[in-house]
């Protein structure tokens, strides 16, 4: 029992004083962030309504005031996961992006009334889990005395071949797929996100350390490298916020937040990997710890995506209807304009006896047979 206690306490003395501000200020952020996804789509929908969708390239809802007050509580979010990635390493920062999937997936099934399937709950339970691992086995931050070492780090062959690489498939993303499958494969807007996000993390990290040590005495201002990196963040962020409006606008909230966490965190640790080496700071047992973590985050998120196609096919089945529409008139018997109808005749689901089908039929043999009725009525009036 005692070796068992004093390994427990080893490993939450292994936790430095800096990652354990990192790992709050992440949480904060999550808070936040997932609280924004369900503001902004309560904007978007309200602008959508008087304006054009920004899923079909229009700019309404920048004058939804509900809109900006999402984009408020997305950049305090944001400040937050920003002053997290100058303290803790992007490993143990990104994953804890989960919790904002649990709270706007929850917030939607409460506000939005976007179903969460049974089964949402267990993805939910994982999601924590795997993230409570990823936090106990995360490395320790990189000592970073300069924001020339963090150049260097970025200037170095394998991290500028990721760079470009992430470019050029957003730039592809942008160029050909978007025009033809942006409103129907929530991939590809999703896929623009993620890949500029996992650069404007590694620019947010940098020029968060630069922020850091300016505060702490050592100025960092003076460097052209730390406003390099300041230039980088604000064209990936805008990038990254554009598409990211478009997918919410255009497909279901828990299906966004799900897809892009997990596209958005794979890309984004294997960035820090390249560029800041954080596996080589541990051991092999550690790596496969924070791996199994991550796969346990995924198949949290990949059960609430899963279970949301569940609750939709569901709902499709139950309002499986016939929808028979009595034609317009020119007037009625007072001189009103007369509007179509739509009586909703929903199916019967036994099929021993053929009644129901003959007396749809009927019914609609009568629908048909009213606007001469209420002529003939008319005639004689």
């Amino acid at each position: 029992m005692v070796d068992s206690s004093g390994s427990w306490r080893d490993a939450y003395k292994g936790m430095s004083s800096d990652n354990v501000k990192g790992l709050v200020l992440a949480l904060s952020s999550s808070l936040f962030i997932g609280a924004s996804f369900i503001v902004k789509k309560k904007g978007l929908k309200k602008a959508g309504a008087s304006g054009l969708r920004a899923g079909s390239g229009g700019y309404s809802y920048l004058l939804e005031p509900l809109w900006w007050i999402g984009m408020i509580t997305m950049i305090v979010g944001e400040i937050a996961n920003f002053a997290a990635y100058a303290f803790a390493p992007a490993i143990l920062v990104t994953p804890l992006g989960a919790l904002s999937i649990i709270i706007s997936a929850s917030l939607a099934h409460i506000i939005l009334q976007e179903k969460l399937h049974t089964f949402g709950i267990l993805g939910c339970a994982l999601c924590i889990v795997g993230s409570v691992t990823i936090v106990l086995h995360a490395p320790q931050e990189q000592d970073i005395d300069s924001v020339l070492e963090v150049w260097n780090l970025a200037t170095e062959p394998a991290f500028l071949f990721y760079a470009a690489a992430v470019v050029g498939a957003a730039i592809v993303l942008i160029v050909q797929f978007i025009p033809l499958y942006g409103q129907s494969h929530v991939m590809v807007y999703i896929g623009v996100c993620s890949l500029i996000g996992s650069l404007s993390v590694m620019s947010v990290k940098a020029l968060g350390i630069a922020l850091k040590l300016t505060f702490s005495g050592t100025n960092q201002l003076g460097y052209p490298q730390t406003w390099v990196f300041t230039v980088i963040v604000l064209m990936c962020v805008i990038t990254q916020m554009n598409y990211l409006n478009k997918a919410l606008d255009t497909f279901n909230t828990a299906v966004v937040s799900p897809i892009y966490y997990v596209m958005f965190t794979s890309l984004t640790i294997l960035a820090s990997v390249i560029m800041f080496k954080d596996w080589d700071r541990q051991n092999g047992t550690q790596i496969f710890t924070e791996l199994c973590g991550f796969v346990t985050i995924l198949s949290g998120t990949f059960l609430l995506h899963t279970t949301t196609d569940m609750v939709d096919s569901e709902s499709k089945g139950n309002d499986n209807h016939l929808l028979l529409r009595i034609p317009k008139h020119s007037e009625d018997s007072n001189g009103f304009a007369q509007d179509g109808i739509i009586l909703s005749l929903r199916r019967q689901e036994s099929a021993k006896s053929p009644r129901p089908a003959r007396q749809t039929k009927q019914l609609e043999d009568d629908l048909e047979a009213v606007p001469l009725r209420r002529q003939e009525s008319s005639l004689r009036s």
